[in-house]
């Protein structure tokens, strides 16, 4: 483990530090008494980030948060710099990452990344045939006509992702991915130009959103599935997309 970091473990980390400093100084109370010290384990560093994704951030088909289990060590390490930098914005993740350096980022970017645990099935999606038909035309085939490219073209002809940097989108709660394509939409989520998913939010009409997500909802993952390597794709994405730049990983 590398203790160059722990100057800047998140404050939270810093203030039980402190309380336990206190408490061991004040007269009367025993060492026994006192808060245990923190050691720099990684268990340690990600107890924020499971008590919301779950061990191993495996996350559950039925809830909010988003697996981060098996995701790309790129792609994991983008979103924790977006979240610092303000381009994604939730409180609690901005306050975590807020005094991290990119490489303690990437530390935990890479931990994730190489947790398999198995998928749940995926909820019921509340949506009908013709619904599901036309989310399954635009998750493999796209629509041409309204310069949609099908998500097959950049998140894999599996939809579980490409190495180093782009996710799967299978496993992913219904309520996170409108609310992700959501802030897309109303710009209160971006990635460094330029932004394909941007572009893309704003060509899918609300009809056209709720039955991709409900797609891709959906579908149950398949067995060991895992983001497929960039050589598997050798096409070049439809769109240009600067987070594929920023990934700080080589494939």
């Amino acid at each position: 483990m590398n203790h160059e970091f722990l100057p800047v473990m998140h404050s939270a980390l810093r203030s039980g530090l402190l309380a336990a400093f206190c408490v061991a100084a004040a007269p009367g109370v025993s060492a026994a008494d006192a808060p245990r010290a923190v050691p720099d384990t990684m268990a340690e560093r990600v107890a924020a980030c499971v008590a919301c994704h779950g061990d191993q951030g495996r996350a559950a088909s039925d809830g909010y948060y988003p697996r981060i289990a098996g995701k790309p060590e790129g792609y994991l390490y983008n979103q924790l710099v977006n979240f610092r930098e303000g381009r994604r914005r939730n409180t609690t993740m901005s306050y975590l990452v807020a005094n991290l350096p990119d490489a303690y980022l990437r530390e935990i970017a890479h931990h994730f990344a190489a947790q398999n645990p198995p998928y749940p099935p995926p909820q019921p999606v509340a949506a009908g045939a013709a619904v599901l038909a036309r989310g399954q035309v635009l998750a493999s085939t796209g629509d041409p006509a309204r310069k949609l490219p099908a998500c097959a073209s950049c998140h894999g002809s599996a939809l579980t992702g490409v190495a180093p940097a782009v996710p799967g989108l299978l496993g992913l709660p219904r309520d996170y991915l409108n609310a992700q394509i959501g802030a897309w939409q109303n710009r209160a989520r971006s990635t460094l130009a330029p932004d394909c998913m941007a572009l893309i939010a704003a060509r899918l009409s609300p009809a056209d959103l709720g039955a991709v997500t409900a797609y891709l909802a959906a579908q149950a993952v398949p067995e060991h599935a895992g983001a497929a390597p960039a050589s598997a794709t050798p096409a070049k994405p439809p769109l240009e997309c600067g987070s594929l730049a920023s990934s700080g990983v080589t494939p």
